[in-house]
């Protein structure tokens, strides 16, 4: 069982920047799709990116493209969102999650998705 642990969530004026990190233990989640996802209060968790095992593949929320950038460090064990130009439409709470059973399927629901982290609120002033 992988263990994921987001950070870097805060509050940033609008038109900021913030760094999403998500570090997992447990075990290795190099082989796995990892991808995050947000939950705005009152609205359902959604899909926001997701990147293959190497990183060579990623998939993107159209509300973010082109603002929101996915990446991953499998050395480190790690994935990270940098989010620019955040808007008070992206105020949630977002989590990270992995994919054990895919290695190049970027599947945008939350059934696709195994392990889950706790969340870092992330909030933009407007």
């Amino acid at each position: 069982q992988v263990q994921l642990v987001e950070s870097g969530g805060g509050l940033v004026q609008s038109g900021g920047s913030l760094r999403l990190s998500c570090a997992a233990s447990g075990r290795m989640i190099s082989n796995n799709v990892m991808g995050w996802f947000r939950q705005a209060p009152g609205k359902e968790r959604e899909f926001v990116a997701g990147l293959s095992w190497s990183g060579a593949i990623t998939r993107y929320a159209d509300s973010v493209k082109g603002r929101f950038t996915i990446s991953r460090d499998n050395p480190k064990n790690k994935v990270y969102l940098q989010m620019h130009s955040l808007r008070h439409e992206d105020t949630a709470v977002y989590y990270c999650a992995a994919a054990v059973k895919s290695r190049n399927y970027v599947g945008s629901s939350q059934a696709e998705y195994d392990s889950w982290g706790q969340g870092t609120q992330v909030t933009v002033s407007s």
